[in-house]
């Protein structure tokens, strides 16, 4: 018969089956009150069939199944004991995934990217947010994905950049470029732009 659960020590989380067998384990009686007589001490064979009422055949062929299945253990005296550390292994096992959405980082990242895919289309920008948290998303990634930083760019570069992402969109990109500058992506000093950052090397575009 396969061993589900033969290896006590075994990592319980890389055998999906490991929990699945429990239920089975547990389903005839003769397991249950022999691992019960176990839990309340009975540590022989010959203990065990008194305290469950069970035959010695009974008792061996469920105390078997028992340390088959890695539940009941020879404790340090040599006699039979529950074995608590494989049950905790399994609970821990049981325990669902981390959820990423738990995770401040990956929810970030799935809220940035839920804001993107609303507002910004095949490279193009369909519209920009109302909301200011969401609108500075959307302008950071176009100054990100449009302006190299540090480098300085003249106005009449910025507006051709900008027109590609307003091809059908609802903003022009005169109103881009504003918003752009307002939420400090970009950077304006007699009439050349740049995007901050610091410590950059400045060149010239």
């Amino acid at each position: 018969m396969p061993n589900d659960l033969s290896d006590a020590s075994a990592d319980p989380s890389a055998d999906p089956s490991a929990l699945a067998a429990l239920p089975g384990l547990f389903s005839e009686e003769s397991r249950v009150r022999a691992f019960a007589a176990v839990a309340l001490g009975a540590g022989s064979d010959a203990e065990v069939a008194r305290v469950a009422g069970l035959s010695a055949k009974e008792t061996a062929g469920a105390l078997r199944r028992l340390r088959e299945q890695g539940v009941v253990a020879p404790g340090d005296g040599g006699g039979l004991v529950v074995a608590h550390g494989r049950f905790r292994d399994l609970a821990r096992a049981a325990r669902p995934a981390p959820d990423p959405a738990g995770d401040p980082g990956a929810a970030d990242g799935d809220r940035t990217g839920m804001i993107l895919r609303t507002f910004v289309r095949d490279g193009r920008l369909v519209r920009l947010p109302a909301r200011w948290t969401r609108k500075k998303v959307v302008l950071r990634h176009i100054a990100e994905e449009t302006f190299a930083p540090g480098v300085e760019y003249p106005e009449r570069t910025v507006d051709r950049k900008l027109r590609a992402w307003c091809e059908d969109g609802e903003v022009d990109h005169v109103t881009l470029r504003r918003h752009l500058v307002d939420f400090g992506h970009l950077r304006r000093s007699d009439g050349i732009y740049r995007r901050p950052v610091e410590s950059a090397r400045v060149g010239t575009a």
